[in-house]
């Protein structure tokens, strides 16, 4: 048998996130820039007799197996290499759950490139990344391995940008897994009484400092988000009160991050926050 393969499943950060509408298939267009950061999964592949794909899981629990992004992803592999080998995966999970920071598509980014490694890397990459995008909306950014993206349509639309020089990152999750399928309904209630938002005019020069993009940020979650659920206005407010360069929810919440311009001035912030508010990180991007 072929020997285990490890894969890092890095987190990602939405440092703006625009929601366009809901399209004919269901889904709802966004545009937004997807930054990577350090804070990753593990996910170990081993290639086993058996038939199929399971999953032990080193952390939190994550529901039924067979709904695991991960589990979707190497079973779409295993569809496309025939093989006659089952996989076992292993995941050792460290991004929070529900926490909008992209860790169930990190993790099936991770299989798709895991499985396809124990297959010989039989399947082309560009048809790994048409399965990431059948998978979800961050799946494909967490498979380009780039450090900074815009992204549109449901997310399979990359285009990727240099990113500004490495920063200190500060995560704070509290303790309120949000769905996304509800935060998007919350959107499109909004919606109904504000009208149709479109898309902003982009200046990729604008992308080139973190208090640039900074400036330019915004998560149209935030608002449906914090109204519903004060325990993550008050984290937001308590990191912009921490004077990051940049302040936001990630994706559809609930974790809320600051971008600061020194390590110093990160874990200064850390320290003033504590516990209070839910579970602190310390990072940087990538």
């Amino acid at each position: 048998m072929t020997a285990p393969v490890t894969v890092e499943a890095p987190a990602k950060l939405n440092l703006f996130l625009r929601v366009l509408g809901r399209e004919v298939d269901g889904y709802h267009s966004i545009e937004t820039l997807f930054l990577r950061i350090g804070l990753a999964d593990q996910l170990v592949a081993e290639a086993r007799p058996a038939a199929g794909v399971s999953l032990t899981v080193e952390g939190p629990d994550l529901g039924p197996e067979r709904e695991n992004l991960a589990v979707r992803a190497a079973e779409l592999v295993l569809a496309a290499l025939r093989p006659s080998f089952g996989v076992q995966l292993h995941l050792v999970k460290r991004i929070p759950v529900g926490a909008g920071l992209g860790g169930g598509s990190a993790d099936a980014a991770a299989a798709l490139q895991a499985v396809n490694a124990l297959g010989g890397h039989a399947v082309p990459r560009h048809e790994l990344f048409q399965l990431a995008a059948r998978l979800g909306s961050d799946v494909a950014f967490c498979f380009s391995g780039a450090s900074l993206a815009l992204g549109w349509g449901r997310g399979e639309r990359l285009f990727v940008v240099p990113p500004p020089a490495p920063a200190p990152v500060l995560l704070l999750s509290p303790p309120v897994p949000v769905r996304t399928a509800l935060a998007y309904a919350w959107v499109d209630q909004a919606r109904e009484a504000a009208g149709r938002r479109g898309s902003i005019a982009l200046d990729l020069a604008a992308l080139s400092t973190w208090g640039s993009i900074g400036r330019m940020s915004g998560n149209d979650f935030e608002a449906p988000v914090f109204g519903r659920h004060p325990e993550v206005r008050a984290a937001f407010e308590a990191v912009a009160g921490t004077h990051p360069l940049i302040c936001r929810m990630s994706g559809s919440g609930s974790t809320v991050f600051g971008i600061y311009r020194n390590v110093r001035d990160r874990d200064d912030a850390a320290m003033m926050l504590g516990k209070r508010f839910g579970r602190v990180s310390t990072t940087e991007t990538r």
